[in-house]
């Protein structure tokens, strides 16, 4: 059966911009495990091989949901691009936070217009970098989450804010630009991103709320990933009660990927960790429980 794809949906964000969403699923009219995937920093739901990671989740039997950050800086007239760059100076963690949240009521509410191929009861979330660690909070806070994935994820927030004087000009100039490599643009940064996160650093806390997580949690990172630390891997292997680590060989940020991606076929690193995770994916918790317990105790 070929994969459906309704693409570039809009629903309305708590902060008065749109989430723009896509859903990659067989339409077989029967009900699937939903998986919904939260983008990293300069990142976007159409970066890269995140659509063919739809497919091949969708092959695999899952209804694929993924989304743009409402103050991710695109626009749903420009999803691709980075022009609504007040929009990207006005995000913060709390708005990405509350933007996941909008995006999981919506899939699960009664009146969803694809509600026969869902099911309700099984819901997963993967985040990459960034998205990693706002995936991790909000599994740790809502009780319907099932599974958690995360690729390259960060394992603190507080540590990737500047420090000092650069802190001081910020808060003094009430902006900071941040170049994006990959289109050369000058990014803005307004000062209430920091202050925000310092009204919310409790809640914004990854650790506290990885040790508070309950649920089968994969964590995959490549050995040369030189834009998030191995050792936020490590971090996150060490307080997540129940996990699995994939350190990936020679593989960088992206697992290879890069943006735009014409190609068929992913890289050896990236499909390495698709494949992986489908095998997380496909085993029940019960079991993902006891295999944990009975590697713990192998390790006593």
């Amino acid at each position: 059966m070929e994969i459906t794809k309704r693409t570039n949906l809009q629903i309305d964000g708590k902060h008065n911009k749109q989430i723009l969403i896509d859903l990659i699923f067989k339409d077989d009219k029967k009900p699937k495990p939903i998986i919904i995937f939260c983008h990293g920093y300069k990142g976007f739901k159409d970066w890269g091989a995140w659509d063919k990671m739809g497919e091949f989740y969708a092959e695999k039997g899952y209804f694929f949901v993924k989304f743009n950050f409402s103050h991710n800086g695109t626009s749903p007239e420009n999803p691709t691009e980075f022009l609504n760059i007040e929009a990207f100076g006005d995000n913060n963690y709390i708005k990405e936070l509350d933007d996941l949240q909008t995006v999981i009521d919506w899939v699960l509410t009664p009146d969803f217009d694809q509600a026969q191929q869902i099911d309700a009861k099984s819901i997963n979330l993967i985040g990459h970098s960034r998205g990693g660690g706002i995936a991790i909070i909000k599994a740790a806070e809502e009780e319907r989450i099932d599974k958690l994935i995360t690729l390259a994820a960060v394992s603190d927030f507080a540590s990737r804010f500047p420090k000092e004087k650069e802190l001081e000009a910020w808060e003094k100039k009430g902006v900071r630009y941040i170049k994006n490599t990959r289109t050369g643009q000058q990014l803005p940064h307004h000062y209430q991103f920091y202050k925000n996160f310092k009204e919310n650093r409790e809640r914004l806390n990854i650790q506290k709320s990885t040790k508070k997580l309950d649920i089968p949690h994969f964590i995959a990172h490549g050995s040369n990933d030189t834009t998030v630390s191995i050792a936020d891997a490590g971090n996150l292997f060490e307080w997540s009660a129940i996990s699995k680590l994939l350190l990936v060989e020679n593989a960088d940020h992206v697992f290879g990927i890069s943006h735009p991606w014409n190609k068929d076929e992913l890289t050896k690193e990236f499909q390495h960790v698709l494949n992986r995770t489908s095998e997380f994916l496909a085993a029940s918790v019960q079991d993902l429980k006891d295999e944990y317990i009975d590697n713990d105790e192998a390790d006593s």
